[in-house]
């Protein structure tokens, strides 16, 4: 797949996160190059966030599109999640990074995708661990996207899990959750445990 860029930042400021807080084109929008692939990856940290997002989903030709970053949820519209489907995007994600409260939003994001035509088991949340929100608020999350029959996908804090350092969760904690979210996806993908 062909890697793209519109944007770069994320206007969030989200305390974990390092990405610059001011919004920069980087892509001019005239798609040259859009014409001539078939497939891309899109590396913006937050598309949506872009001003320009709702016209880019509107005039890029329909292609195979995949959102590295996910979107955020928090500027997602039902007629955003008709467009993504209409226009090729594929494997949607979008982050659940605080505590388990939230659930009814979550469920509401994916109940649009799933209205626009998406199967659950091609979404996939991520779920920041080694964070503010605790272990037991994670656990949790993990129980209710086996019901949605969602993937997750685990994003350890500050470095990632071969070099993760105990910061808001205990070292065990870290280990078992990695192990949890593998076999989740496992089931949510096979409908089964493959490894039993």
């Amino acid at each position: 797949m062909k890697k793209i860029q519109f944007t770069s930042g994320c206007p969030n400021n989200c305390q974990y996160c390092y990405e610059p807080k001011e919004v920069k084109q980087v892509l001019p929008y005239n798609y040259p190059l859009l014409e001539k692939e078939k497939e891309f990856q899109i590396l913006d940290m937050n598309f949506l966030a872009n001003p320009d997002a709702d016209m880019i989903l509107k005039t890029i030709p329909k292609r195979k599109y995949e959102l590295i970053c996910g979107v955020d949820y928090r500027i997602l519209t039902q007629e955003r999640c008709n467009l993504l489907k209409n226009k090729g995007f594929i494997k949607m994600r979008w982050a659940w990074d605080y505590g388990f409260t939230q659930q009814k939003t979550h469920q509401k994001i994916w109940k649009m995708f799933t209205k626009a035509g998406y199967r659950s088991e091609e979404l996939s949340v991520f779920i920041i661990v080694n964070w503010k929100t605790p272990y037991v608020d994670c656990v949790k999350k993990l129980d209710l996207l086996k019901v949605w029959n969602v993937k997750v996908n685990d994003c350890c804090f500050d470095g990632g899990y071969k070099i993760a350092k105990p910061k808001y969760w205990r070292i065990d904690h870290i280990k078992k959750y990695r192990a949890m979210c593998r076999k989740h996806n496992q089931i949510v993908r096979f409908k089964i445990d493959p490894e039993y």
